[in-house]
């Protein structure tokens, strides 16, 4: 016998009084989670209660916005980034996670923005940067392009400045 889909039909408040009166169970009415989807969001409920009472805790804030990414909440996950890039300005991280936000949003122009500004800052992991999927939305882009190639010239440049020259004779001293 067939069941009926009733999820789409009736109303949730409804169905939640149906389930509390035990007229159904609501394992009938919702798919499994499984127990990493339990735990994403009991970690999401623990970090926003913590927020209650300290709004401004870059340290909850952070890890916030990673849970909200990781369970595709990525206008949640937006807002606290904009947060954190004005609790921490000159923090390039907050800027390249600002980054990563706009453009799981495909919202190109200001993903962009927000990645000179964290290369501006200081961001310097090349390898990451290029890897990253979070940033696949922006990759097509010629200004992303023209960003990484600036950040690698520098990078090189600035390894060839930095590069110590050996000493043509061992043992001995540059001080008379």
């Amino acid at each position: 016998m067939g069941g009926v889909d009733v999820i789409g039909i009736i109303p949730s408040h409804v169905l939640d009084n149906l389930v509390i009166l035990g007229t159904i169970e609501s394992s009938s009415l919702m798919p499994r989670r499984t127990k990493s989807e339990e735990l994403l969001d009991f970690e999401i409920r623990f970090y926003e209660r913590l927020l209650t009472a300290h709004p401004d805790f870059s340290d909850v804030l952070i890890p916030l916005a990673e849970a909200y990414t990781r369970r595709g909440l990525h206008d949640k996950g937006l807002q606290i980034d904009l947060r954190l890039t004005q609790l921490r300005s000159q923090d390039p991280i907050a800027w390249y996670n600002l980054a990563c936000s706009y453009a799981q949003l495909k919202r190109v122009d200001e993903s962009l923005d927000a990645l000179r500004r964290a290369f501006e800052l200081g961001y310097r992991d090349l390898n990451h940067l290029r890897r990253d999927p979070d940033l696949a939305n922006v990759r097509h882009s010629p200004t992303y392009r023209q960003l990484v190639e600036s950040l690698a010239s520098s990078q090189a440049l600035r390894s060839r400045q930095v590069t110590p020259q050996p000493n043509p004779h061992p043992g001995s001293s540059s001080s008379a």
